[in-house]
């Protein structure tokens, strides 16, 4: 009985021992961070605004941690492909994921999906932002948003094109539709490229859109910009918003941040936020995003979680009004 005793007593004190060790040793995987190169997944097909958003952020982690950083194009089923497979990897800081406002803030409120936004993922940065912009075709015989109320008003049923049902282009014109008051037409199309198209051949009327996508025309005076989306102005670009053109509650960005798998430590976590913030501030890296119009944010974690939790409550209650079903 009294050997007995000894022995769970030994055990005992071994085991703690074990969970000392075992934690001192995670504790000290997370201070090495990182060892090895990281792979950052961009859930979209190479190309465009969040592929150069996540080569650009891949530099800076890499010159600021002193690490390799490949950047991994998984795309498929509007960015959710990418996302799962980092919700499914180890949460040690090697696989992150340049998530977006159709990943974590449009589709999980908009459809079932194979990973939860909250649960799955450690938020480290939002990195960046795009505004949209309301764009019209040049012969709309409309120079102000204003105008185009009126316009509308007097001509229900314009059309607006977008990158599909669901897409930020979207809910976008519909939250612009509702909050106007105005009887809009919505016409979905396999991705913005082709609404553009038409846009530009007078098919549909205007388009919610980033500002990116469309510079070049606007420059080239073959589309007509009439506001910016965002709550303020945008530095750089000669419109007035929404709000000051008499529609209330209209604040719509791209937005791209960097997430690591749920249970990431927080030390790691910290890590690549610091390396982030800090190389965002370097000339080189700064100004290949403010090529893409991009306002560079660079946030802490908690801000990219309030930002998020504000996205899909707004999204969601717009998917509800709307009564928008995914395609």
């Amino acid at each position: 009985m009294q050997s007995d005793f000894k022995n769970l007593c030994f055990s005992s004190v071994f085991s703690l021992l074990g969970l000392v060790f075992v934690g001192t040793g995670f504790a000290a995987d997370a201070v090495k961070f990182p060892n090895r190169p990281i792979k950052l997944i961009a859930p979209f097909a190479p190309g465009g605004a969040l592929d150069v958003v996540a080569r650009t952020t891949g530099e800076v982690i890499s010159e600021q941690l002193g690490q390799p950083v490949v950047v991994e194009n998984r795309a498929g089923a509007a960015g959710a492909i990418g996302s799962e497979f980092v919700a499914k990897q180890s949460p040690d800081g090697y696989t992150l994921l340049l998530g977006a406002t159709t990943t974590h803030g449009i589709n999980p409120v908009l459809q079932k999906l194979p990973y939860d936004p909250v649960k799955d993922f450690a938020p480290v940065s939002l990195v960046a932002t795009i505004p949209h912009i309301f764009v019209v075709n040049p012969q709309l015989p409309v120079n102000s948003f204003v105008e185009f109320i009126a316009y509308a008003k007097s001509h229900p049923g314009l059309a607006f094109g977008s990158a599909g049902n669901g897409s930020p282009h979207h809910l976008a014109g519909e939250l612009i539709k509702l909050e106007a008051g105005l009887d809009l037409v919505h016409a979905p199309y396999k991705g913005s490229g082709p609404a553009l198209a038409d846009l530009l051949a007078g098919h549909i009327q205007f388009m919610s859109i980033e500002y990116t996508a469309v510079a070049s025309q606007l420059a080239a005076g073959k589309l007509k910009a009439l506001a910016v989306e965002t709550a303020q102005r945008v530095p750089g670009v000669d419109l007035p918003t929404l709000i000051e053109s008499g529609v209330p509650g209209i604040d719509v960005t791209a937005w791209y941040a960097v997430y690591a798998p749920a249970g990431t430590p927080t030390e790691i976590v910290s890590m690549l936020q610091g390396a982030i913030a800090k190389g965002m501030k370097d000339g080189q890296a700064r100004d290949k995003l403010v090529k893409l119009n991009a306002q560079v944010v660079a946030s802490t974690p908690d801000a990219l979680t309030k930002h998020m939790t504000q996205e899909l409550s707004r999204w969601g209650r717009i998917i509800k009004l709307a009564n928008i079903k995914s395609d």
